[in-house]
């Protein structure tokens, strides 16, 4: 049973977060139970990432954090994409492919997930490669939304300044304060640091327990969304061929400097947490289930990698 769940822990997690969802929102006696609880576990989503950034930061070399042409590859790489479909959306009449169009955009937009040093770990990557990638990807989306939101949307009047303050807080609350705790602990504490290192999987099914939640809240939103018929299913489909398309782009660029894992996970995990309040805010709010759907296909791609280098000892593409 524990081999099972090792090898299919994220696909479990999925199911898991699924089942508990409709359980407590549909079966009368939970809802009041599920009422109460789930504003808690979302909540406590924040401090579940900060334990598992500081768990898998801990292990990594200060050193090792170089940066390399593939960081600044992928960049290039994501300004031409979001060019393209900003272009497709303003050429587009019909207001269902447009919407389609908006929430797909946005997860090719969105800064990379702090969570992908877990995933990079887990299949044999760099920590630290993807770690400042996250950091350099993260400074560089304020820089490309205020110049490409107003675009698609007139009303979408962003300042440069509200911008990067956004996304700085965003990553100074969720990537860096547990970065420079990691550092300080490798640097004061090493018996603890050495203890942490042994923990090897603590962070991986920590973030398990975050993605069953995270995968609750992305179905209560979509159940919930005013969005019906044709165009729900063609925004919740359409980020599935871009995340495929990301994840084979990053493993590509990334190839040439013998970094395959990082790169892939660099440029096709994504934080669909700040990917869903950008689209919320400042363009569609219905677009929003793309950025949200996008949850599910990233940690279905991350689950058949993990299953093929458990199975075969290297990872796929």
């Amino acid at each position: 049973m524990w081999k099972f769940f090792k090898r299919w822990s994220l696909p479990v997690s999925v199911a898991v977060g699924t089942l508990f969802y409709f359980l407590f929102s549909r079966v009368e006696a939970l809802s009041g139970i599920g009422n109460t609880v789930g504003p808690w576990l979302i909540a406590a989503l924040p401090y579940g990432m900060f334990a598992i950034l500081y768990l898998t930061f801990t292990k990594m070399r200060l050193h090792d954090m170089r940066p390399v042409r593939w960081h600044w590859r992928l960049q290039l790489v994501r300004i031409v994409l979001a060019l393209a479909f900003c272009g497709a959306i303003l050429i587009t009449p019909s207001p269902t492919w447009r919407l389609v169009l908006i929430g797909a955009f946005v997860c090719v937009v969105c800064p990379t997930a702090a969570a992908a040093a877990v995933i990079t770990e887990r299949l044999g990557g760099s920590i630290a490669s993807v770690t400042l990638f996250t950091l350099v990807d993260n400074l560089s989306v304020s820089l490309i939304i205020p110049i490409l939101f107003p675009l698609i949307d007139r009303g979408a009047d962003i300042g440069f300044l509200a911008m990067w303050w956004e996304v700085l807080y965003h990553v100074t609350s969720v990537l860096v304060l547990p970065l420079v705790l990691a550092i300080l602990t490798r640097r004061f504490a090493p018996r603890l640091a050495a203890a942490i290192k042994r923990t090897r999987s603590l962070s991986f099914y920590i973030w398990c327990i975050n993605l069953a939640i995270v995968t609750g809240l992305t179905l209560m939103n979509i159940e919930h969304s005013t969005v019906g018929g044709l165009a729900l299913w063609l925004t919740v489909l359409a980020p599935l061929p871009v995340c495929i398309m990301l994840f084979a782009i990053g493993k590509a660029v990334g190839r040439k400097d013998g970094d395959n894992i990082s790169a892939g996970q660099g440029l096709g995990q994504k934080n669909t947490v700040v990917a869903i309040w950008l689209t919320a805010t400042f363009l569609n709010p219905l677009a929003a289930i793309g950025p949200g759907a996008y949850v599910i296909w990233q940690n279905l791609v991350n689950s058949w990698q993990l299953w093929y280098h458990a199975k075969y000892g290297r990872v796929k593409w």
